[in-house]
C-alpha cells in the first residue's frame, strides 16, 4: 500500500497529543498532522528542544496550530501534572500518539525507580492514557495509538522482575520487554475499552527500522543508521495511517511491511504470539496498576 503522510484525511478540528514529537518520527508525525488542519500538542521532556521543533515546523508551514507542554514519562508526577494542564485547557482530546521512548541506554532508573527502558516507553504511557481516557471519551472518534518496535519480537516478559534489579542489566533484553510490553498494553486496551462500551479505538505501530535519534546510545546503529535505516518521515507513516484512516480499525497493528518489516510501505504488521497472549496481557495490565498507582478500566 503506497500511502504517504501527504494523503491523510484532513485533520481540521482535531486535537492530537504525540509524545516524543521533538525529533525523529515523532517530529515528522506532529508535523504531518499539523499540516493536515490538527491542532498538535508537543508533549516534550525538553523545552528548549520542543521550541526548536515548532519554530522548524513553523518554518515549512507557518499557518499551523502548535502547542508546546512539558512532559517526562519518566516521572509520574510530570504525567499528572501534565494531564491536569491538558484538562484546564481543552474540553476533549481527539488523539493520542503514544510515541516517545528510550532505547538501550545505559542502566539508570526513573525518579519512580523503575528501570528506564520499561518505565519511559510503557509504564509513563500506562498512566498517561490512564489520565487522558475522559478527555477522549469527549471526542466524536477518538483514537489511541502506542508505538511499538520490531525489537519486541525477541521481547520476554518477565513478570517475577519486570524492571529488572535482581539479574544483570541487559539493555538490550529490556528493551525487548519494554516493547513487547506496548503490544501486550494496546491490545488489552482495546479490549477493554471495548468491553466497558467506549468508542475509544486503540491502535498498535511499529516504524520498521528508521534513522532517528533513539539509535543514539549505540554507535554500531547509528553507522548503520547512514545506509541501511529508512527515514524518518517514512518510519512516521504508519502511526500516521493507524491514527487517521478508516481502514486502519481493520487491524489493531501497522507498520512497515516490506523486508522482515524494517522498511517499506504502511500496512498490516504480524503480531506475534507473545503479544497475542491474553494471559499475560491482564498480567500485566494488573502489575502496571500497581506501580503506577494508576487503576482504570479494570
Amino acid at each position: 500500500m503506497k500511502w504517504k503522510a501527504e494523503q491523510m484525511p484532513d485533520q481540521t478540528g482535531k486535537i492530537a497529543i504525540v509524545t516524543g514529537s521533538n525529533t525523529g518520527i515523532g517530529f515528522q508525525m506532529a508535523q504531518g498532522l499539523a499540516a493536515k488542519g490538527a491542532t498538535v500538542i508537543l508533549a516534550c521532556r525538553n523545552l528548549e528542544k520542543a521550541e526548536s521543533a515548532k519554530d522548524r515546523i513553523l518554518l515549512k508551514n507557518p499557518s499551523v496550530n502548535l502547542i508546546i507542554e512539558q512532559l517526562d514519562l519518566a516521572d509520574l508526577s510530570s504525567i499528572e501534572d501534565f494531564s491536569k494542564s491538558i484538562s484546564s485547557l481543552y474540553q476533549r482530546i481527539d488523539l493520542l500518539i503514544n510515541n516517545a521512548g528510550v532505547m538501550i541506554p545505559p542502566k539508570s532508573m526513573t525518579k519512580d525507580g523503575f528501570e528506564l527502558q520499561i518505565g519511559t516507553n510503557h509504564l509513563g504511557h500506562f498512566a498517561l492514557t490512564a489520565h487522558l481516557i475522559p478527555l477522549l471519551e469527549q471526542a466524536d472518534s477518538p483514537r489511541i495509538v502506542t508505538l511499538s518496535s520490531i525489537a519486541n519480537n525477541m521481547g520476554v516478559m518477565d513478570f517475577e522482575d519486570l524492571n529488572g534489579h535482581n539479574k544483570k542489566y541487559n539493555k538490550w533484553g529490556m528493551y525487548g520487554q519494554s516493547k513487547l510490553a506496548n503490544i501486550l498494553f494496546s491490545l488489552e486496551l482495546g479490549r477493554r475499552l471495548k468491553e466497558k462500551g467506549s468508542h475509544i479505538k486503540s491502535l498498535c505501530s511499529h516504524p520498521g527500522y528508521s534513522a532517528t535519534d533513539l539509535q543514539r546510545y549505540s554507535l554500531t546503529w547509528r553507522f548503520l543508521n547512514l545506509f541501511a535505516a529508512i527515514s524518518a518521515e517514512k518510519g512516521a507513516a504508519p502511526t500516521l495511517y493507524a491514527a487517521t484512516e478508516e481502514d486502519a480499525l481493520s487491524h489493531p497493528y501497522w507498520g512497515t511491511v516490506g523486508f522482515f518489516e524494517a522498511r517499506g510501505w504502511p500496512g498490516k504488521a504480524v503480531i506475534n504470539s507473545k503479544a497475542m497472549n491474553e494471559d499475560d496481557a491482564k498480567r500485566l495490565w494488573k502489575i502496571s496498576e500497581e506501580l503506577t498507582n494508576v487503576s482504570y478500566l479494570s
